[in-house]
């Protein structure tokens, strides 16, 4: 489970950074890796996913795939 959630966190951290996608859905995802208390972060987290998978699918699969292809950090 742990590994899900690194690559998670590193997919959207790739996504945040990545030009082709419009600033507001990148702003979006980059406040859902805050560490804000309660359920918040995640459900931000959810939405951008979703919009992601539904008008972004191919930008989110490249960065899917390229999170884990990145070593994990611990």
């Amino acid at each position: 489970m742990r590994s899900a959630l690194a690559r998670t966190i590193r997919s959207t951290a790739i996504l945040v950074r990545d030009r082709r996608i419009p600033r507001p859905l990148r702003w979006a995802g980059a406040f859902g890796l805050l560490p804000i208390p309660g359920p918040v972060d995640e459900l931000v987290l959810l939405v951008v996913g979703a919009l992601l998978w539904l008008f972004y699918r191919d930008r989110f699969s490249a960065a899917w795939e390229e999170a884990a292809r990145t070593p994990h950090a611990y």
